[in-house]
């Protein structure tokens, strides 16, 4: 989700603003039921394997901004909640795209009871305001759906949002990158294909934005069955946003916002790399007790030439 007010709505109520921290009783009684879920879901996680690294970057008090990148899949936001909770105890606030945040009914209580709320600087201060630990994408929707040889490309087209934010409020940013989201389908067409072009053109009319197009893709074979991927998430060193006296407010941003995209396209690098060299990446059974996991999760001897050993994302 990208940070910036709606169009067509420049402002959130006060109504708006007291719904986050104090949800209907329905979101409170499906929040309760989510948690017991994600408390008991563990054993299922595991048997998937998800490699997980740089929890202990994590500031201890839950007071961060969370930076990361949209995938095909949408694991990004539940495997980084799920293991922030483990690890912290804390609840994670997403910032959901602004149809999301519009929703009725049930709906909008499934959200709600998840910690979503619309995308928006009076929201993201209202958390901020709360000691929340917020998350937000600042490629929004237009990372989602990518065209062939766009996976793990960040799409921030000079987004700042979450910059500010952060830098007004005092809020460290901490980058975490989800990589094995974009390998679950498999895009046919480059964006300047026939295709490619066919779908911007078919998107500008529905919607007027051409970078919301989607792509041709397949999963298994010729078909839309997910591809078994195991997925890879790491999290980054945190970035201070704590503007020096010899800066400006509009260079800090920028550098800030800089900071945190170079970090994170090195994080998804990382993982790449990572991803290419381990044998359960395509979630094969009989490679399972050989998949690759950070260091730190098992003894290392004095030899570390094992594919199957990782230092853990130092950021």
């Amino acid at each position: 989700m990208r940070l910036r007010p709606p169009e067509g709505k420049k402002t959130v109520t006060a109504e708006d603003l007291d719904a986050i921290m104090n949800p209907s009783r329905r979101a409170k009684a499906l929040k309760h039921l989510l948690g017991n879920v994600s408390d008991n879901i563990h054993p299922l996680i595991e048997l998937y394997r998800p490699y997980v690294d740089g929890l202990t970057n994590l500031p201890r008090d839950g007071r961060f901004l969370l930076v990361g990148n949209h995938t095909q899949t949408f694991l990004e936001v539940y495997l980084t909640s799920y293991y922030l909770r483990r690890e912290l105890g804390v609840r994670v606030r997403p910032l959901a795209e602004r149809g999301m945040g519009e929703a009725r009914g049930l709906a909008k209580d499934v959200i709600a009871a998840y910690g979503g709320v619309v995308g928006h600087p009076d929201t993201a201060r209202e958390l901020m305001r709360h000691n929340q630990t917020v998350l937000v994408f600042p490629g929004g929707g237009r990372e989602i759906a990518k065209f062939k040889g766009e996976e793990y490309q960040l799409r921030w087209e000079g987004r700042s949002g979450f910059a500010r934010v952060a830098i007004d409020n005092d809020y460290p940013i901490v980058p975490v990158g989800l990589v094995g989201g974009d390998d679950v389908y498999q895009s046919l067409f480059a964006r300047d294909s026939r295709w490619g072009k066919l779908s911007q053109s078919l998107s500008e009319r529905l919607s007027g934005r051409t970078d919301m197009a989607m792509p041709l893709m397949r999963g298994v074979g010729p078909t839309l069955i997910p591809r078994p991927q195991r997925m890879y998430l790491a999290f980054g060193e945190p970035i201070d946003t704590t503007r020096p006296g010899s800066a400006s407010a509009a260079s800090w941003v920028e550098t800030v916002r800089e900071n945190t995209r170079r970090s994170l396209q090195e994080i998804l690098a990382d993982l790449q790399a990572i991803r290419a060299d381990d044998p359960f990446r395509n979630l094969n059974p009989l490679a399972w007790p050989s998949a690759v996991q950070p260091a730190h999760l098992k003894p290392v001897g004095k030899n570390h030439d094992s594919t199957e050993e990782r230092q853990p994302h130092r950021g």
